[in-house]
């Protein structure tokens, strides 16, 4: 069972950056992803971004070139690091995890933490 925490969230003017991290309770072996989720209000969770251990990290293609999805070595952290904010990045965003290959539905996903708010003001 894993449990995550999201953290970094915060209030910006747009062309911003800000890091989201994310740190896992136990280590993430092979065959795992894990990545974003966000949602705004009255909007439904969309991806932003998913990393795939020994794959390429996919990205929702309005964030494409503005954020980068990272994990570090021991693999119990992630992290999102959102530059160029814009207005339309304000969400809540969820860290999430799930055993297997990377999936778009949210469904798919059996772990999430709790949410941290980001909100970019214009």
């Amino acid at each position: 069972q894993v449990q995550l925490v999201e953290s970094g969230g915060g209030s910006v003017q747009a062309g911003g950056s800000l890091r989201l991290s994310c740190v896992a309770s136990t280590y993430t072996r092979n065959s795992f992803c894990m990545g974003w989720f966000r949602q705004a209000p009255g909007k439904e969770r969309e991806r932003v971004a998913t990393i795939y251990t020994g794959g390429s990290p996919n990205y929702a293609d309005s964030v494409k070139g503005r954020f980068t999805i990272s994990q570090d070595n021991a693999k119990t952290t992630l992290y999102l690091q959102m530059n160029n904010l814009k207005p339309e990045d304000t969400a809540m965003y969820y860290c999430v995890g799930r055993s297997g290959f990377c999936s778009n539905n949210p469904a798919h996903y059996n772990y999430w933490g709790q949410g941290t708010q980001v909100t970019v003001s214009s």
